[in-house]
């Protein structure tokens, strides 16, 4: 392949460059007190968004990896706050263990239901996720009223998810959003600040899977 730069790649074979980025990346990272499992998960959250800050800024709870290997393991949903993190998500991985991916934002029914009570698809389509069974990975990376309308349900005993990644971006709750779901004693994958997106969700299921998969 001939490029008309100056400038030529190290190498366009797709596996070499994603161990070159890893390479990078834990040269620049630096020292840490991550196990291996959760800097894997980190690791993978860097690679996707170029930005050592939000790796570093991330926080686990104490049981957050061996809680999403098995729940993968067992084939438990991963339900997603919108299709986008569906979409990224590793689908053989998943589907190996018998598990499935779900979003349920553009469902009619959430539809219908957020107009009449005029509030967010996201906060109605996490009622409609968790009256639809216990357990499961909860995914969400875009919007903060989803992640808090499942904190107030975890509260309230109306769901017992197995593992919540809340890394919601944005301006508006975000942040104070990742700061409640801090204080939950369930297992969850977060971070510090505004930061976050659905890009640096997917890699971390897909960091999780990869995981289970190896084991």
């Amino acid at each position: 392949m001939d490029f008309k730069t100056e400038f030529k790649p190290e190498t366009v074979q797709p596996m070499e460059i994603e161990g070159l980025s890893f390479d990078i990346i834990t040269e620049e990272f630096g020292p840490h007190s991550l196990t291996d499992e959760q800097y894997k998960v980190v690791q993978r959250v860097v690679h996707a968004s170029a930005d050592f800050e939000l790796g570093k800024s991330m926080l686990f709870h104490p049981q957050a990896i061996e809680a999403g290997i098995q729940a993968i393991r067992n084939g438990e949903r991963i339900i997603c706050d919108v299709q986008m993190v569906q979409s990224g998500v590793s689908k053989p991985r998943i589907e190996k263990f018998g598990g499935s991916t779900h979003v349920y934002i553009s469902d009619e029914d959430v539809m219908a239901e957020a107009k009449r009570l005029n509030t967010t698809r996201a906060i109605i389509s996490m009622r409609k996720a968790t009256s639809e069974g216990e357990g499961g990975i909860y995914a969400i990376g875009n919007a903060p009223t989803a992640l808090l309308e499942l904190i107030r349900l975890v509260k309230e005993g109306a769901a017992k998810p197995s593992l919540v990644i809340g890394l919601p971006v944005g301006f508006v709750s975000a942040a104070e959003s990742k700061e409640e779901l801090a204080k939950l004693d369930i297992p969850y994958i977060t971070n510090i600040g505004r930061k976050g997106g659905s890009t640096v969700t997917v890699a971390a299921v897909n960091a999780l899977s990869l995981l289970a998969q190896q084991q």
